[in-house]
């Protein structure tokens, strides 16, 4: 499919799909992504000038320079992250904390801001919900360390004692763009193969609201004043 859309190899391809997927921010448009789409995304734009794929991925070794070249200015999210170059790895880049965070499931909750609908429309939009305190769930991005998230981003969900950001927002050119952590809001610990979530067992669930909101934000429109 790379070749037959002109492109020299695969990993070529998809940076030029991260990069189309930036363009439509640019232009107006708005980026709702979960779990490793979260930082991949922004790892992605990073990787621009240098080649972060092993063999097996695209044909050809990977830059043994990569990570110096990596460009921040181009990401959404996150800075001065270090990338995974291990091809065996189910890690990304230590953007995630899923490798290092000590938590079991009994106390993984994260908690949402409170925002003031007259000045911070948008962020009190995407975080109405009848729970204040989210069950956490896992995923290949389970959480965001938080010293690998850029100045300006707006943290909409956190859990303060771990350092750790599961839902955040920001702006893009003329568009906008939200990277909400983790796989499923309704399963802890979703394993490939898996049976999927029964939504209809889950009418009232706090974390789906918050999928929800993202789902029907881009409909809302600021209704016209009489002047």
């Amino acid at each position: 499919m790379a070749h037959k859309l002109g492109f020299k190899k695969v990993s070529q391809m998809k940076l030029a799909v991260a990069e189309n997927i930036k363009n439509f921010c640019a232009g107006g448009g708005f980026l709702f992504a979960m779990c490793s789409g979260t930082d991949t995304f922004d790892i992605a734009l990073a990787a621009h000038n240098t080649d972060i794929c092993e063999s097996m991925f695209d044909g050809d070794a990977a830059d043994p320079n990569a990570q110096s070249k990596l460009d921040f200015s181009e990401t959404f999210a996150f800075q001065n992250f270090t990338i995974d170059m291990n091809p065996l790895s189910h890690s990304f880049s230590n953007i995630d904390v899923t490798p290092t965070r000590q938590v079991d499931q009994a106390h993984d909750f994260f908690t949402l801001f409170d925002f003031s609908a007259k000045w911070d429309v948008v962020p009190s939009m995407l975080t109405q919900d009848h729970e204040k305190v989210i069950k956490g769930f896992m995923g290949l991005t389970t959480a965001f360390d938080e010293s690998k998230i850029k100045p300006g981003v707006i943290i909409m969900g956190e859990m303060k004692t771990g350092n750790e950001a599961r839902y955040i927002h920001g702006d893009y050119g003329k568009g906008q763009w939200t990277f909400y952590s983790g796989h499923d809001p309704e399963d802890y610990q979703h394993m490939v193969g898996d049976p999927p979530t029964d939504l209809h067992l889950h009418p009232n669930s706090p974390g789906y609201r918050l999928i929800l909101n993202n789902v029907l934000f881009p409909a809302a429109h600021k209704k016209k004043q009489k002047t």
